[in-house]
């Protein structure tokens, strides 16, 4: 008689990356989960939806759609295609690398590289989800409308957006097609009270003081990782960022990495708000000063 040996059950895979900025920082950040990403789609489709219900509803009452339906569909897919692929390309260039059904599940995309989010990544990424999804359930619309749609068809379509759609439940990195092109992640972004709780915790503390060319280093993006690191609270990561800052700016090490990177935090912050307030931003610490 054979005893089955009893198997352990095998731990459910870990999503959390090892993500290593240009500074040599590793934030170890999480990455979305594939039930996540679909559900934060879902939200921009469903925004999507309901914004081209009230566009269509506005052209109708111009009376727009009364010239000629033909041209009023031909209007209506290509406001579509320049509205959907219009919002996930300029949400996901802005600062926050997040479109509104991103940002409601707290995710975001980065470059996996540890760099900074390219134009280039957001267009390529997005570029392929008009392939993956878009255009063959549109062109399977069109064909249904005019009665041309059979049962081949119809299979064809779905199961080519199926693959897809259920390409990320079987990487570990629950990656799209478009994510592999790219070279990005989508992440949890998981935000704490950095701003109002940093200033209260050291409102009655002498902050320390950074001359022009010492916060001029470094950009917004260089600002946004400097929170994450701040917020991770990790103290190797802290040491090593505060570490690069001193070198670069020639500061003396008070033995305060903490304190020397919350103040010099607030320092940048305040410093890149003034400039953009005249027209001035700078994206990172190597590009120049552009105005808006």
């Amino acid at each position: 008689m054979r005893w089955r040996r009893n198997r352990a059950p095998k731990a459910p895979a870990s999503l959390r990356r090892s993500f290593i900025t240009p500074e040599g920082v590793d934030l170890r950040l999480e990455l979305a989960s594939a039930g996540t990403r679909a559900s934060a789609f879902m939200l921009d489709i469903l925004i999507l939806f309901i914004s081209l219900i009230f566009a269509t509803i506005a052209i109708g009452l111009l009376g727009i759609a009364g010239a000629s339906g033909e041209i009023f569909l031909i209007l209506w897919l290509v406001g579509a295609f320049v509205l959907r692929n219009g919002w996930f390309i300029l949400f996901e260039m802005g600062g926050r690398g997040a479109t509104p059904g991103k940002r409601l599940l707290g995710l975001r995309v980065i470059a996996r590289d540890g760099g900074r989010l390219t134009g280039g990544a957001v267009i390529a990424r997005n570029a392929l989800r008009e392939i993956e999804v878009f255009l063959p359930l549109s062109f399977l619309g069109m064909q249904a409308a005019q009665g041309a749609a059979d049962g081949f068809l119809t299979l064809f379509a779905l199961c080519w957006t199926g693959i897809f759609l259920f390409f990320p439940l079987f990487n570990r990195d629950r990656l799209r097609v478009g994510d592999l092109l790219a070279g990005t992640w989508v992440v949890n972004n998981v935000r704490a009270k950095l701003g109002a709780d940093l200033v209260a915790a050291r409102a009655e503390q002498p902050r320390r003081v950074f001359t022009d060319a010492a916060l001029d280093l470094y950009g917004i993006y260089e600002l946004q990782t400097l929170e994450n690191v701040l917020r991770a609270g990790q103290d190797d990561a802290i040491a090593t960022v505060a570490a690069t800052i001193r070198r670069k700016a020639g500061l003396p090490d008070d033995g305060d990495d903490y304190g020397f990177l919350a103040d010099y935090y607030a320092a940048l912050c305040i410093r890149l708000e003034r400039a953009m307030l005249v027209g001035r931003r700078r994206e990172d610490k190597h590009g120049t000063v552009g105005r808006r």
